[in-house]
């Protein structure tokens, strides 16, 4: 038992160094810190100005900071779900098709399931301080109202926290799928990381999606965890479907939906290794 913990704990300590290495070698470190957080404020401004035209036009079912408060600690947050997403999920594909390693990480004493999610800390410290950067941007530059002296830090470190492990198991099912899948799988995160996007309450109110994708958006782990990241920053009740249900029964929904997801991600990955093993495909190039 102590060998089989120590053993997952190196796993996670190496495939981490291994996934930073690759990430952050391309360039020296400034000019890779400045990308890392460019690249994230210009992709939230892109959606700040999509509101004010809209807010202007009149044609916005609602208008104020309030509304861009929403808006834009939704799309900040929702950055983790698409790094992590593919910072695990594209490892298959990486180690697999471009590196060509995949088969002598699969045959080490390593175990690939907590490789993967070692894999995705790169990607997951890459965005702390994109989020954190949004962010400061978003109160000094855009005049967003967030009072620091109020935010729950130590709530809103374990939501974040429970949130990332849901994440990086869902990224763990992806890479799974793409070991059987052949072509381009970052298709599928891509895809998955866009429905996300609009069933999660990140950009668009819950309260505004039809019926049928409401019913969606409740039974997604990320709807509950982007609204608590919300609260414990402004203090607020800011879905207006989620607004009967009070902060400790969304932690809890949360928390019990995350170890949910945590379990299908074990199993999930059990049996499309065992079928990845069976026709041969772990070291089988589907893309050159």
């Amino acid at each position: 038992m102590n060998q089989n913990f120590s053993t997952h704990t190196k796993t996670l300590k190496l495939a981490s160094w291994l996934g930073w290495k690759m990430e952050s070698n391309w360039a020296d470190w400034w000019i890779f810190a400045v990308y890392s957080v460019v690249r994230p404020l210009a992709s939230s401004m892109i959606l700040v100005v999509m509101y004010w035209v809209i807010a202007k036009s009149g044609n916005a079912q609602a208008s104020g900071s309030y509304n861009l408060t929403f808006m834009y600690l939704g799309n900040a947050f929702f950055m983790f779900v698409g790094n992590v997403l593919y910072g695990v999920a594209w490892t298959i594909h990486e180690d697999r098709e471009h590196y060509q390693m995949l088969k002598y990480i699969f045959i080490s004493p390593a175990k690939m399931y907590f490789y993967l999610f070692g894999r995705g800390t790169a990607k997951l410290f890459i965005t702390v301080f994109a989020v954190i950067a949004t962010i400061a941007f978003g109160m000094l530059v855009l005049k967003i109202p967030i009072d620091l002296s109020a935010v729950n830090y130590p709530m809103l470190v374990l939501v974040t926290g429970i949130g990332l492990l849901g994440i990086a198991a869902l990224g763990v099912i992806l890479a799974a799928v793409s070991m059987v899948t052949a072509h381009h799988s970052f298709y599928l995160t891509e895809g998955v990381a866009g429905l996300f996007f609009l069933v999660s309450g990140a950009i668009f109110p819950i309260e505004v999606l039809p019926g049928w994708l409401q019913k969606i958006s409740l039974i997604n782990p990320l709807t509950y965890w982007i609204e608590l990241a919300r609260r414990y920053i402004t203090g607020e009740k800011m879905c207006q479907v989620l607004s009967s249900i009070s902060n400790l029964e969304l932690f809890f929904i949360l928390t019990l939906s995350t170890l949910i997801l945590v379990y299908l991600s074990v199993i999930i990955y059990r049996f499309f290794e065992h079928l990845a093993v069976q026709r041969g495909l772990i070291d089988r190039l589907t893309n050159f």
